[in-house]
């Protein structure tokens, strides 16, 4: 009698230790975590705030030669002007007597040494402030203005600081005196102001 034999173990299965199999074409890659994106600045203009006033400060009716060299000073930063007429009424004779003669003005200087009559004074700023303001108005540019007292200081101080003035021009005839001890208006506003003063003679290219 054959004895029985011991049954056969199945054979095992090979552990399966093989790494996972790669993705093939058609099998989409894992996603990514996306970079995050950097968000686009805000396009802003640049903060130029309002426009740079300039103050022009003048015994007379400004020439178009005057004006023009005024607003090519600053034609690109496209200023607004304010512009100051003293009243002459209270000048001084002596002083005025000797600018003129300076200058080999005779007739000027004897006229210079009639009274002054007030109401011609206020008549003769008024004339100037506006022939001024319609040469700045004729280069398309934003102009006002105002008639001060004699001595215009006070009231260039004031705008200086109402409007945060940029610069300051003072335009006037050449003054002897006043240019020669340093008593005339650009010398002043230089002691008193913060800003740039510049001082042109009018109808001339020539800076005081």
């Amino acid at each position: 009698m054959t004895e029985p034999t011991a049954d056969e173990p199945n054979a095992t299965e090979p552990a399966d230790h093989a790494s996972p199999a790669a993705p093939t074409a058609d099998e989409p890659l894992e996603a990514t975590e996306p970079t995050e994106a950097t968000e686009p600045t805000e396009a802003t203009d640049a903060d130029s705030g309002p426009a740079p006033t300039i103050i022009v400060l003048t015994e007379e009716a400004l020439k178009p030669v005057d004006v023009d060299k005024i607003i090519g000073l600053h034609e690109e930063d496209a200023p607004t002007y304010r512009v100051l007429v003293p009243a002459d009424t209270e000048r001084n004779l002596l002083s005025s007597f000797l600018n003129h003669l300076s200058l080999f003005e005779m007739r000027e200087a004897l006229e210079s040494l009639r009274p002054v009559d007030r109401t011609e004074a206020h008549s003769d700023a008024d004339t100037a402030l506006s022939t001024t303001l319609a040469e700045f108005e004729g280069h398309d540019v934003v102009a006002t203005g105002e008639i001060t007292a004699d001595d215009p200081m006070p009231t260039l101080v004031e705008e200086v600081a109402r409007l945060g003035a940029r610069e300051v021009v003072v335009v006037t005839e050449p003054h002897a005196v006043e240019d020669t001890f340093h008593t005339d208006w650009a010398s002043r506003a230089r002691e008193t102001l913060g800003v740039p003063v510049l001082h042109m003679y009018a109808g001339d290219w020539r800076l005081g």
